[in-house]
Protein backbone atom coordinates (compact mmCIF):
# COMPACT_ATOMS: atom_id res chain seq x y z
CA UNK A 1 0.00 0.00 0.00
CA UNK A 2 1.50 3.13 -0.85
CA UNK A 3 0.72 6.76 0.96
CA UNK A 4 0.52 9.51 -1.21
CA UNK A 5 0.54 13.15 -0.91
CA UNK A 6 -2.39 13.62 0.49
CA UNK A 7 -1.44 11.25 3.43
CA UNK A 8 -4.36 8.79 1.73
CA UNK A 9 -3.20 4.90 1.25
CA UNK A 10 -4.07 3.78 -1.96
CA UNK A 11 -3.71 0.40 -3.36
CA UNK A 12 -0.95 -0.21 -6.29
CA UNK A 13 -3.67 -1.45 -8.81
CA UNK A 14 -4.77 -1.83 -12.28
CA UNK A 15 -8.19 0.28 -13.77
CA UNK A 16 -9.86 -1.36 -15.82
CA UNK A 17 -12.67 0.70 -17.97
CA UNK A 18 -15.23 -0.54 -19.83
CA UNK A 19 -16.17 1.96 -22.07
CA UNK A 20 -12.67 2.88 -22.88
CA UNK A 21 -13.23 4.41 -26.14
CA UNK A 22 -16.47 6.53 -25.18
CA UNK A 23 -16.82 10.37 -24.11
CA UNK A 24 -16.64 9.60 -20.28
CA UNK A 25 -13.76 8.43 -20.59
CA UNK A 26 -12.00 10.58 -22.93
CA UNK A 27 -13.74 14.21 -20.86
CA UNK A 28 -13.46 12.73 -17.19
CA UNK A 29 -11.87 9.61 -16.55
CA UNK A 30 -8.60 9.99 -17.88
CA UNK A 31 -8.30 13.76 -17.12
CA UNK A 32 -9.04 12.67 -13.88
CA UNK A 33 -6.59 10.60 -13.32
CA UNK A 34 -3.58 12.80 -14.91
CA UNK A 35 -4.39 15.65 -12.62
CA UNK A 36 -4.29 12.54 -9.66
CA UNK A 37 -0.63 11.62 -10.89
CA UNK A 38 0.59 15.38 -11.64
CA UNK A 39 -1.31 16.08 -7.68
CA UNK A 40 1.00 13.12 -6.54
CA UNK A 41 -1.94 11.80 -5.15
CA UNK A 42 -1.20 7.92 -7.37
CA UNK A 43 0.79 4.97 -6.33
CA UNK A 44 4.36 4.89 -7.56
CA UNK A 45 2.84 1.90 -9.49
CA UNK A 46 -0.56 1.52 -11.71
CA UNK A 47 -1.61 1.01 -15.01
CA UNK A 48 -4.68 1.50 -16.88
CA UNK A 49 -7.12 -0.81 -19.90
CA UNK A 50 -9.59 1.07 -21.42
CA UNK A 51 -11.40 -1.72 -23.37
CA UNK A 52 -14.23 -0.46 -25.86
CA UNK A 53 -15.46 -1.99 -29.32
CA UNK A 54 -13.00 0.20 -32.04
CA UNK A 55 -10.36 -1.13 -33.11
CA UNK A 56 -7.99 1.02 -31.74
CA UNK A 57 -3.78 0.10 -31.00
CA UNK A 58 -1.99 1.18 -27.74
CA UNK A 59 -1.03 4.34 -29.56
CA UNK A 60 -4.23 4.92 -30.93
CA UNK A 61 -5.81 5.36 -27.40
CA UNK A 62 -3.00 7.10 -26.06
CA UNK A 63 -3.73 10.22 -28.73
CA UNK A 64 -7.36 10.02 -27.65
CA UNK A 65 -6.39 10.11 -24.59
CA UNK A 66 -3.60 13.22 -25.17
CA UNK A 67 -6.58 15.07 -27.11
CA UNK A 68 -8.87 14.77 -23.80
CA UNK A 69 -5.83 15.43 -21.49
CA UNK A 70 -5.12 18.48 -23.29
CA UNK A 71 -8.62 19.91 -23.57
CA UNK A 72 -10.41 18.73 -20.49
CA UNK A 73 -7.98 18.89 -17.83
CA UNK A 74 -8.15 21.16 -14.91
CA UNK A 75 -4.54 21.75 -15.06
CA UNK A 76 -2.47 22.38 -18.25
CA UNK A 77 -0.91 19.53 -19.53
CA UNK A 78 2.65 19.26 -19.06
CA UNK A 79 5.15 16.80 -20.86
CA UNK A 80 6.97 14.86 -18.24
CA UNK A 81 3.70 14.34 -16.17
CA UNK A 82 1.87 13.56 -19.96
CA UNK A 83 5.03 11.03 -20.52
CA UNK A 84 4.92 9.21 -17.42
CA UNK A 85 1.13 8.53 -17.36
CA UNK A 86 1.01 8.00 -21.21
CA UNK A 87 2.99 5.04 -20.52
CA UNK A 88 0.05 3.20 -18.42
CA UNK A 89 -2.53 3.49 -20.62
CA UNK A 90 -3.22 0.55 -22.64
CA UNK A 91 -6.39 -0.51 -25.13
CA UNK A 92 -8.06 -3.48 -25.45
CA UNK A 93 -10.54 -3.99 -28.30
CA UNK A 94 -13.79 -6.11 -27.63
CA UNK A 95 -17.47 -6.51 -26.84
CA UNK A 96 -18.28 -6.61 -23.19
CA UNK A 97 -21.26 -9.20 -24.39
CA UNK A 98 -18.64 -11.45 -25.49
CA UNK A 99 -18.04 -13.95 -23.18
CA UNK A 100 -14.92 -15.16 -25.20
CA UNK A 101 -13.19 -12.10 -24.88
CA UNK A 102 -12.28 -12.43 -21.16
CA UNK A 103 -9.88 -15.28 -21.54
CA UNK A 104 -8.10 -13.19 -23.86
CA UNK A 105 -8.20 -10.00 -21.62
CA UNK A 106 -7.43 -12.04 -18.41
CA UNK A 107 -3.82 -12.22 -20.38
CA UNK A 108 -3.24 -8.80 -21.45
CA UNK A 109 -4.12 -7.61 -17.88
CA UNK A 110 -1.73 -10.13 -16.21
CA UNK A 111 0.99 -9.43 -18.86
CA UNK A 112 0.87 -5.48 -17.70
CA UNK A 113 0.75 -6.49 -14.00
CA UNK A 114 3.97 -8.03 -14.75
CA UNK A 115 5.43 -5.67 -16.40
CA UNK A 116 4.50 -2.76 -13.97
CA UNK A 117 5.23 -5.16 -10.96
CA UNK A 118 1.65 -4.64 -9.63
CA UNK A 119 -0.08 -7.15 -7.11
CA UNK A 120 -2.90 -7.89 -8.73
CA UNK A 121 -5.25 -5.46 -7.28
CA UNK A 122 -7.95 -4.58 -9.97
CA UNK A 123 -10.78 -1.70 -9.79
CA UNK A 124 -12.94 -2.42 -12.82
CA UNK A 125 -14.79 0.96 -13.85
CA UNK A 126 -18.74 -0.12 -15.49
CA UNK A 127 -19.19 3.31 -17.89
CA UNK A 128 -21.34 1.37 -20.21
CA UNK A 129 -25.56 0.71 -21.15
CA UNK A 130 -26.83 -0.78 -17.89
CA UNK A 131 -27.91 -4.04 -19.88
CA UNK A 132 -23.99 -4.66 -20.32
CA UNK A 133 -23.46 -4.79 -16.52
CA UNK A 134 -24.60 -8.77 -16.22
CA UNK A 135 -22.37 -9.71 -19.28
CA UNK A 136 -19.31 -7.43 -17.96
CA UNK A 137 -19.49 -9.08 -14.85
CA UNK A 138 -20.19 -12.44 -15.47
CA UNK A 139 -17.06 -12.23 -18.13
CA UNK A 140 -14.94 -11.60 -15.43
CA UNK A 141 -15.71 -13.93 -13.38
CA UNK A 142 -15.61 -16.85 -16.17
CA UNK A 143 -12.19 -15.70 -16.02
CA UNK A 144 -11.19 -15.89 -12.92
CA UNK A 145 -10.41 -11.70 -13.01
CA UNK A 146 -12.49 -11.22 -9.32
CA UNK A 147 -11.24 -11.97 -6.19
CA UNK A 148 -13.32 -12.76 -2.93
CA UNK A 149 -13.53 -10.10 -0.76
CA UNK A 150 -11.87 -11.54 2.14
CA UNK A 151 -8.70 -12.63 0.35
CA UNK A 152 -5.93 -11.13 2.06
CA UNK A 153 -3.34 -8.80 -0.26
CA UNK A 154 -5.80 -9.13 -3.35
CA UNK A 155 -8.44 -6.50 -3.84
CA UNK A 156 -11.10 -6.37 -6.41
CA UNK A 157 -13.74 -3.48 -6.83
CA UNK A 158 -16.35 -2.82 -9.03
CA UNK A 159 -17.68 0.60 -10.37
CA UNK A 160 -21.53 1.04 -11.79
CA UNK A 161 -22.16 4.47 -13.66
CA UNK A 162 -25.99 5.32 -13.61
CA UNK A 163 -28.42 4.79 -14.46
CA UNK A 164 -28.83 2.01 -12.34
CA UNK A 165 -32.39 1.05 -13.31
CA UNK A 166 -35.44 2.65 -14.54
CA UNK A 167 -37.84 2.25 -11.91
CA UNK A 168 -37.70 0.06 -8.23
CA UNK A 169 -37.53 -3.70 -10.06
CA UNK A 170 -35.08 -2.68 -12.60
CA UNK A 171 -32.55 -1.34 -10.24
CA UNK A 172 -33.36 -4.60 -7.98
CA UNK A 173 -32.39 -6.65 -11.13
CA UNK A 174 -29.29 -4.70 -11.52
CA UNK A 175 -28.37 -4.88 -8.48
CA UNK A 176 -28.56 -8.84 -7.98
CA UNK A 177 -26.76 -9.20 -11.20
CA UNK A 178 -24.07 -7.08 -10.00
CA UNK A 179 -24.13 -8.67 -6.66
CA UNK A 180 -24.11 -12.24 -8.09
CA UNK A 181 -20.68 -11.85 -8.88
CA UNK A 182 -19.18 -8.99 -6.62
CA UNK A 183 -20.53 -8.35 -2.66
CA UNK A 184 -21.67 -5.63 -1.85
CA UNK A 185 -18.46 -4.37 -0.07
CA UNK A 186 -16.54 -4.59 -3.46
CA UNK A 187 -19.56 -2.11 -5.23
CA UNK A 188 -19.08 1.53 -5.79
CA UNK A 189 -22.41 3.43 -7.27
CA UNK A 190 -20.76 5.86 -8.03
CA UNK A 191 -22.64 9.82 -8.20
CA UNK A 192 -20.09 12.32 -9.32
CA UNK A 193 -22.74 15.41 -7.61
CA UNK A 194 -21.54 13.73 -4.22
CA UNK A 195 -17.51 14.40 -5.19
CA UNK A 196 -18.00 18.23 -6.07
CA UNK A 197 -16.10 20.37 -3.30
CA UNK A 198 -19.61 22.26 -2.05
CA UNK A 199 -21.49 18.97 -1.41
CA UNK A 200 -18.59 17.41 0.59
CA UNK A 201 -18.17 21.09 2.53
CA UNK A 202 -21.98 20.54 3.27
CA UNK A 203 -21.04 17.89 6.33
CA UNK A 204 -18.12 20.51 7.66
CA UNK A 205 -19.97 23.41 7.55
CA UNK A 206 -23.25 21.32 9.91
CA UNK A 207 -21.18 19.09 11.91
CA UNK A 208 -17.75 21.48 12.25
CA UNK A 209 -19.33 24.66 13.05
CA UNK A 210 -21.25 24.87 16.66
CA UNK A 211 -23.43 27.82 14.60
CA UNK A 212 -25.17 25.84 12.46
CA UNK A 213 -26.32 22.66 13.83
CA UNK A 214 -28.22 23.88 17.09
CA UNK A 215 -30.45 26.03 14.23
CA UNK A 216 -30.90 23.34 11.94
CA UNK A 217 -34.48 22.02 12.41
CA UNK A 218 -38.32 22.80 12.14
CA UNK A 219 -37.75 25.72 15.04
CA UNK A 220 -35.50 27.68 12.63
CA UNK A 221 -35.73 26.70 9.14
CA UNK A 222 -38.50 27.31 7.22
CA UNK A 223 -37.93 25.57 3.99
CA UNK A 224 -35.15 24.40 2.09
CA UNK A 225 -34.93 24.77 -2.13
CA UNK A 226 -32.94 22.56 -4.15
CA UNK A 227 -32.37 23.61 -8.00
CA UNK A 228 -30.18 22.07 -10.30
CA UNK A 229 -30.91 23.80 -14.02
CA UNK A 230 -29.29 22.79 -17.50
CA UNK A 231 -28.81 25.13 -20.03
CA UNK A 232 -28.64 22.56 -22.98
CA UNK A 233 -31.46 21.13 -24.07
CA UNK A 234 -31.52 17.71 -25.74
CA UNK A 235 -28.39 17.34 -28.15
CA UNK A 236 -27.65 13.92 -28.81
CA UNK A 237 -29.28 12.41 -25.83
CA UNK A 238 -32.59 11.79 -27.77
CA UNK A 239 -32.07 7.73 -27.33
CA UNK A 240 -31.72 7.75 -23.32
CA UNK A 241 -33.51 10.76 -22.45
CA UNK A 242 -36.79 9.46 -24.41
CA UNK A 243 -36.99 6.14 -22.19
CA UNK A 244 -36.14 8.67 -18.94
CA UNK A 245 -36.83 11.97 -18.66
CA UNK A 246 -36.07 14.48 -15.60
CA UNK A 247 -37.33 12.52 -12.91
CA UNK A 248 -35.07 9.60 -13.67
CA UNK A 249 -32.30 11.36 -14.56
CA UNK A 250 -31.67 14.04 -12.31
CA UNK A 251 -34.15 13.58 -9.18
CA UNK A 252 -33.38 9.57 -8.50
CA UNK A 253 -30.25 9.88 -7.85
CA UNK A 254 -28.06 13.83 -8.01
CA UNK A 255 -31.51 15.94 -6.55
CA UNK A 256 -32.08 13.66 -3.36
CA UNK A 257 -28.38 12.53 -2.37
CA UNK A 258 -28.01 16.33 -1.84
CA UNK A 259 -31.26 16.34 0.62
CA UNK A 260 -29.66 13.43 2.38
CA UNK A 261 -27.12 15.55 2.96
CA UNK A 262 -29.04 18.78 4.28
CA UNK A 263 -31.62 16.64 6.05
CA UNK A 264 -29.28 14.11 7.72
CA UNK A 265 -28.64 13.83 11.58
CA UNK A 266 -25.20 13.59 12.53
CA UNK A 267 -22.83 10.50 11.87
CA UNK A 268 -21.38 9.50 15.10
CA UNK A 269 -17.97 8.78 13.40
CA UNK A 270 -17.12 9.04 9.51
CA UNK A 271 -16.65 5.31 8.98
CA UNK A 272 -18.12 4.37 5.71
CA UNK A 273 -21.24 2.49 6.75
CA UNK A 274 -22.01 5.34 9.56
CA UNK A 275 -22.08 7.89 6.77
CA UNK A 276 -24.11 6.21 4.75
CA UNK A 277 -26.51 5.26 7.15
CA UNK A 278 -27.33 8.48 8.20
CA UNK A 279 -27.77 9.28 4.73
CA UNK A 280 -30.09 6.08 4.17
CA UNK A 281 -32.63 7.22 7.01
CA UNK A 282 -33.54 10.24 5.19
CA UNK A 283 -34.36 8.19 2.14
CA UNK A 284 -36.34 6.08 4.91
CA UNK A 285 -38.02 9.20 6.43
CA UNK A 286 -39.55 10.49 2.98
CA UNK A 287 -43.23 11.11 2.68
CA UNK A 288 -44.41 8.95 -0.23
CA UNK A 289 -46.21 10.92 -2.69
CA UNK A 290 -49.03 8.85 -3.97
CA UNK A 291 -52.72 8.66 -5.34
CA UNK A 292 -54.17 12.25 -5.66
CA UNK A 293 -50.60 13.95 -3.54
CA UNK A 294 -48.96 13.52 -7.39
CA UNK A 295 -50.86 15.83 -8.87
CA UNK A 296 -51.22 17.85 -5.95
CA UNK A 297 -47.19 18.78 -5.17
CA UNK A 298 -45.39 18.17 -8.64
CA UNK A 299 -45.24 19.65 -11.84
CA UNK A 300 -43.67 17.87 -14.94
CA UNK A 301 -43.08 19.60 -18.19
CA UNK A 302 -41.67 20.24 -21.47
CA UNK A 303 -39.95 22.58 -23.06
CA UNK A 304 -40.97 24.75 -26.07
CA UNK A 305 -39.31 26.58 -28.63
CA UNK A 306 -37.21 29.64 -27.50
CA UNK A 307 -34.23 31.26 -27.33
CA UNK A 308 -30.96 30.38 -24.90
CA UNK A 309 -28.50 33.28 -24.83
CA UNK A 310 -29.69 34.78 -28.34
CA UNK A 311 -29.87 31.46 -30.22
CA UNK A 312 -33.04 29.67 -31.31
CA UNK A 313 -33.79 26.48 -29.64
CA UNK A 314 -35.94 24.17 -30.99
CA UNK A 315 -38.91 22.47 -28.81
CA UNK A 316 -38.55 19.00 -27.30
CA UNK A 317 -40.62 17.26 -29.61
CA UNK A 318 -38.91 18.65 -32.67
CA UNK A 319 -35.48 17.47 -31.27
CA UNK A 320 -34.13 14.77 -33.06
CA UNK A 321 -34.67 11.28 -32.38
CA UNK A 322 -38.14 12.58 -30.23
CA UNK A 323 -41.35 11.12 -30.86
CA UNK A 324 -43.73 13.97 -31.98
CA UNK A 325 -46.15 12.86 -29.41
CA UNK A 326 -43.79 12.36 -26.86
CA UNK A 327 -44.62 12.85 -22.88
CA UNK A 328 -41.28 12.43 -21.48
CA UNK A 329 -40.71 15.10 -18.86
CA UNK A 330 -37.98 17.60 -19.59
CA UNK A 331 -38.57 19.67 -16.12
CA UNK A 332 -39.72 18.61 -12.47
CA UNK A 333 -40.74 20.38 -9.58
CA UNK A 334 -42.21 18.64 -6.57
CA UNK A 335 -42.49 19.36 -2.33
CA UNK A 336 -41.88 16.72 0.02
CA UNK A 337 -41.04 16.18 3.35
CA UNK A 338 -38.59 14.30 5.65
CA UNK A 339 -40.94 12.84 8.51
CA UNK A 340 -38.67 13.02 11.44
CA UNK A 341 -38.72 15.37 14.71
CA UNK A 342 -36.08 17.68 13.45
CA UNK A 343 -37.79 18.77 10.37
CA UNK A 344 -41.30 18.03 10.91
CA UNK A 345 -43.58 20.38 8.67
CA UNK A 346 -40.44 21.78 6.84
CA UNK A 347 -41.22 21.54 3.12
CA UNK A 348 -38.46 20.69 0.45
CA UNK A 349 -38.81 22.23 -2.52
CA UNK A 350 -36.90 20.61 -5.61
CA UNK A 351 -36.74 20.93 -9.37
CA UNK A 352 -34.52 20.66 -12.20
CA UNK A 353 -34.83 20.87 -16.04
CA UNK A 354 -33.13 21.14 -18.96
CA UNK A 355 -33.33 24.67 -21.53
CA UNK A 356 -33.63 27.02 -18.67
CA UNK A 357 -31.64 29.86 -19.11
CA UNK A 358 -28.49 28.94 -17.36
CA UNK A 359 -26.43 25.90 -16.09
CA UNK A 360 -26.59 25.91 -12.28
CA UNK A 361 -26.85 23.43 -9.21
CA UNK A 362 -27.09 25.14 -5.58
CA UNK A 363 -29.11 24.38 -2.20
CA UNK A 364 -30.47 27.38 -0.89
CA UNK A 365 -31.99 27.18 3.01
CA UNK A 366 -34.58 30.11 4.04
CA UNK A 367 -34.67 30.58 7.75
CA UNK A 368 -37.83 31.83 9.58
CA UNK A 369 -38.62 35.31 10.11
CA UNK A 370 -38.16 37.08 12.42
CA UNK A 371 -40.59 37.59 15.62
CA UNK A 372 -40.73 40.98 15.18
CA UNK A 373 -39.76 43.84 12.64
CA UNK A 374 -37.70 46.19 14.44
CA UNK A 375 -36.52 48.21 11.14
CA UNK A 376 -38.15 49.86 8.25
CA UNK A 377 -41.24 48.91 10.39
CA UNK A 378 -44.72 49.31 8.43
CA UNK A 379 -47.88 47.41 8.32
CA UNK A 380 -46.43 46.27 4.90
CA UNK A 381 -43.05 45.42 5.42
CA UNK A 382 -41.71 41.97 5.18
CA UNK A 383 -38.01 41.75 5.89
CA UNK A 384 -35.90 39.97 3.51
CA UNK A 385 -35.29 36.24 5.08
CA UNK A 386 -31.88 35.17 6.17
CA UNK A 387 -30.75 32.28 3.54
CA UNK A 388 -27.61 29.87 3.55
CA UNK A 389 -26.68 28.95 0.25
CA UNK A 390 -24.72 26.08 -0.88
CA UNK A 391 -23.54 26.74 -4.72
CA UNK A 392 -22.45 23.46 -6.38
CA UNK A 393 -22.22 24.51 -10.08
CA UNK A 394 -20.65 27.11 -11.18
CA UNK A 395 -17.95 29.30 -9.07
CA UNK A 396 -18.51 26.38 -6.02
CA UNK A 397 -18.88 27.94 -2.80
CA UNK A 398 -21.80 29.35 0.42
CA UNK A 399 -23.53 32.78 0.90
CA UNK A 400 -25.39 33.42 4.47
CA UNK A 401 -27.45 36.45 3.58
CA UNK A 402 -27.87 38.61 6.52
CA UNK A 403 -29.81 41.89 7.12
CA UNK A 404 -27.47 44.72 7.95
CA UNK A 405 -27.83 48.85 8.53
CA UNK A 406 -27.65 51.11 5.63
CA UNK A 407 -25.38 54.09 5.89
CA UNK A 408 -26.26 57.71 7.02
CA UNK A 409 -28.64 58.46 9.90
CA UNK A 410 -31.77 56.49 9.60
CA UNK A 411 -31.80 52.51 10.68
CA UNK A 412 -32.80 51.28 7.63
CA UNK A 413 -31.69 47.83 6.38
CA UNK A 414 -30.90 45.80 3.22
CA UNK A 415 -30.02 42.70 2.76
CA UNK A 416 -26.70 41.50 2.36
CA UNK A 417 -24.39 38.51 1.44
CA UNK A 418 -21.91 36.82 3.19
CA UNK A 419 -19.47 35.02 0.30
CA UNK A 420 -16.99 32.26 0.75
CA UNK A 421 -16.13 31.11 -2.87
CA UNK A 422 -13.74 28.23 -3.46
CA UNK A 423 -11.70 30.10 -6.28
CA UNK A 424 -11.19 33.15 -3.71
CA UNK A 425 -10.11 31.25 -0.82
CA UNK A 426 -7.63 28.57 -2.06
CA UNK A 427 -4.87 29.14 -4.36
CA UNK A 428 -5.40 26.11 -6.30
CA UNK A 429 -8.12 25.13 -8.37
CA UNK A 430 -10.80 22.57 -6.60
CA UNK A 431 -9.97 18.93 -7.55
CA UNK A 432 -12.27 17.63 -10.07
CA UNK A 433 -15.28 15.53 -8.82
CA UNK A 434 -13.67 11.92 -10.65
CA UNK A 435 -10.70 12.91 -9.09
CA UNK A 436 -12.04 12.33 -5.81
CA UNK A 437 -13.86 9.52 -6.32
CA UNK A 438 -11.55 7.81 -8.25
CA UNK A 439 -9.32 7.80 -5.89
CA UNK A 440 -11.37 7.40 -3.01
CA UNK A 441 -12.33 3.34 -4.94
CA UNK A 442 -8.30 3.03 -5.23
CA UNK A 443 -8.18 3.28 -1.25
CA UNK A 444 -11.18 1.56 -0.20
CA UNK A 445 -13.38 4.51 0.95
CA UNK A 446 -17.21 3.75 0.11
CA UNK A 447 -18.60 6.96 2.23
CA UNK A 448 -19.39 8.90 -1.01
CA UNK A 449 -20.72 5.77 -3.31
CA UNK A 450 -24.39 4.46 -2.59
CA UNK A 451 -25.11 1.64 -0.89
CA UNK A 452 -28.17 -1.15 -2.63
CA UNK A 453 -30.46 -0.45 -0.17
CA UNK A 454 -30.24 3.16 -0.90
CA UNK A 455 -30.25 3.11 -4.57
CA UNK A 456 -33.36 1.15 -4.20
CA UNK A 457 -35.20 3.17 -1.82
CA UNK A 458 -34.59 6.32 -3.66
CA UNK A 459 -36.14 3.87 -6.81
CA UNK A 460 -39.55 3.14 -4.81
CA UNK A 461 -40.11 6.66 -3.84
CA UNK A 462 -39.32 7.59 -7.15
CA UNK A 463 -41.65 4.89 -8.81
CA UNK A 464 -44.60 5.87 -6.65
CA UNK A 465 -44.56 9.60 -7.90
CA UNK A 466 -43.88 7.53 -11.84
CA UNK A 467 -47.03 5.33 -11.20
CA UNK A 468 -48.78 8.28 -10.15
CA UNK A 469 -48.24 9.92 -13.57
CA UNK A 470 -49.33 6.85 -15.49
CA UNK A 471 -52.31 6.58 -13.59
CA UNK A 472 -52.92 10.08 -14.80
CA UNK A 473 -56.53 10.68 -17.16
CA UNK A 474 -54.63 13.18 -19.07
CA UNK A 475 -51.09 12.48 -20.61
CA UNK A 476 -51.14 16.44 -21.49
CA UNK A 477 -47.90 18.34 -20.28
CA UNK A 478 -47.10 21.94 -19.78
CA UNK A 479 -44.21 23.75 -21.53
CA UNK A 480 -41.88 26.27 -21.09
CA UNK A 481 -40.49 28.61 -23.52
CA UNK A 482 -37.32 27.34 -23.64
CA UNK A 483 -34.71 29.97 -22.15
CA UNK A 484 -37.31 30.19 -19.55
CA UNK A 485 -37.36 29.02 -15.65
CA UNK A 486 -40.28 26.57 -15.92
CA UNK A 487 -43.58 26.66 -15.92
CA UNK A 488 -46.18 29.03 -14.89
CA UNK A 489 -47.44 25.45 -12.76
CA UNK A 490 -44.08 25.10 -10.78
CA UNK A 491 -44.55 28.74 -9.85
CA UNK A 492 -47.86 28.20 -8.50
CA UNK A 493 -46.59 24.96 -6.60
CA UNK A 494 -44.53 27.02 -4.37
CA UNK A 495 -46.86 30.44 -4.60
CA UNK A 496 -49.83 28.13 -2.68
CA UNK A 497 -47.57 28.37 0.55
CA UNK A 498 -46.65 31.59 0.03
CA UNK A 499 -43.45 31.02 -1.66
CA UNK A 500 -41.42 31.82 -4.90
CA UNK A 501 -38.19 30.34 -6.24
CA UNK A 502 -35.06 31.50 -5.84
CA UNK A 503 -33.35 33.01 -8.85
CA UNK A 504 -30.00 30.95 -9.24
Amino acid sequence: MTRTNSGIQVEPCTLVIFGGSGDLTKRKLLPALYNLGLDGLLPANYAVVGIGRKPWSDDEFRKVAYGGVEQFSRQSLQQDAWQDFERRLHYFSGASEDLTMYERLRGRIEEIETRFNLPGNRVFYLAIPPDSFGPSCEGLRHAGLVYPANLPNRVSRVIVEKPIGHDLESAKAINTTIGDVFEESQIYRIDHYLGKETVQNIMVLRFANSIFEPIWNHKYIDHVQITVSEEEGLGTRASYYEHAGALRDMMQNHILQLLCLIAMEPPYSLDTNVVRNARMEVLRSLRPIRGTDVERVTVRAQYAPGTIKGQAVPGYRHETGVRPDSTTETYVALKCYVENWRWSGVPFYLRTGKAMPRRASEIAVQFKDIPEILFNASPQTRQAPNVLTFRIQPHEGMALRIMAKNPGSRATTHPVDMNFNYGDAFAAPSPEAYERLLLDVMAGDASLFMRRDAVEASWAWITDILDGWNAQSSRWLPEYPAGTWGPVEADKLIATDGQQWRLV
